[in-house]
């Protein structure tokens, strides 16, 4: 019939467009523009929306409960130089040049941030684990540089708070001088060994199936690393056997480091050449061992399966 409506090409359908291809097709005003394909990768390089993402949230994850993370090591960590000065400071003791107090107090520091380095950032996927949201931390599009970055970066944030936070009570204990001789030092210990302990608190995550594997990992390896580093003493009072022991522990060249920042003063050396070698070592030990704990986190052992 004549008065038919008949229908315009536009309404016909396109035979040679297929339905899959349609799905990812935006008309605009000027054309057509097609969506990426599935499968190829939108985001390039490093995805820094993402990673700061993960960062703010486990920073945010920490400082929910400050008083639990933050200040309760702080307030430990100057039981032990209370306890440990009463019992063996009362005579004026003195190890290398000043008293036992400011001897002792920047290894507690330095202790005290390893320790809550590696509690945060084993806390992060081995939480996830149990609770089953683990999902939340996989899916995101965050290669697994990114989310060791992000896990590392903010375990080390939360070190140097507790380091701030003890320092700043120890500034207050009778006794204690924390003048600093070589800021570089200080600065350059401190991150390193909260790097290292990061790293190993991640790795000891994806290991762990349950909070108790992770509190024997602290129990059995992180206390006795730090306590047996020279935290307390000065290792030229070992026998020979046990100075070279000591010597293989990454800890001690750590606290040894952090304590010739503010003293001058160490077990490996009292110039700047004689602990830049060991800063220079220990900086190699941390990218051998953040290597590893890539390829293992890229792995999926313990996470995917």
């Amino acid at each position: 019939m004549a008065d038919q409506v008949q229908p315009s090409p536009a309404a016909q359908p396109d035979h040679g467009q297929s339905s899959e291809d349609a799905s990812f097709t935006e008309t605009t005003g000027k054309g057509r523009s097609s969506f990426p394909k599935r499968g190829e990768p939108v985001i390039t390089g490093i995805n820094r929306v993402g990673l700061w993402s993960l960062y703010i949230k486990e920073v945010r994850r920490f400082l929910k409960v400050q008083t639990q993370t933050i200040w309760a090591p702080a307030v430990t960590t100057l039981l032990f130089l209370v306890i440990f000065t009463v019992a063996l400071g009362r005579s004026d003791r003195e190890i290398l040049g000043v008293n036992f107090a400011t001897f002792v107090a920047p290894g507690l520091i330095v202790m005290g941030m390893m320790q809550n380095a590696f509690a945060n950032s084993s806390f992060s996927l081995l939480s996830g684990k149990i609770q089953g949201t683990i999902i939340d931390l996989l899916m995101p599009p965050l290669s697994t540089g990114e989310l060791m970055t992000g896990i590392v970066a903010a375990a080390v944030t939360r070190a140097v708070a507790v380091g701030c936070a003890v320092a700043l009570a120890m500034a207050f204990y009778p006794g204690v001088t924390l003048a600093t001789a070589h800021p570089w030092a200080v600065v350059w210990f401190g991150l390193m060994g909260a790097v290292m302990l990061a790293l190993m608190g991640l790795l000891a995550s994806i290991w762990a199936e349950k909070f108790d594997h992770n509190a024997a990992v602290t129990n059995f390896v992180i206390a006795p690393l730090s306590l047996l580093s020279g935290t307390f003493y000065v290792i030229d009072n070992l026998a020979p056997l046990f100075q070279t022991i000591s010597r293989f522990n990454p800890f001690f060249y750590v606290i040894s480091g952090f304590r010739f920042g503010f003293l001058g003063q160490s077990d490996i050396g009292d110039t700047n050449q004689a602990v830049i070698h060991s800063a220079i070592g220990l900086g190699l030990f941390n990218l051998v061992f953040a290597f590893v704990v890539y390829r293992i986190l890229a792995s999926g052992w313990k996470i995917r399966s």
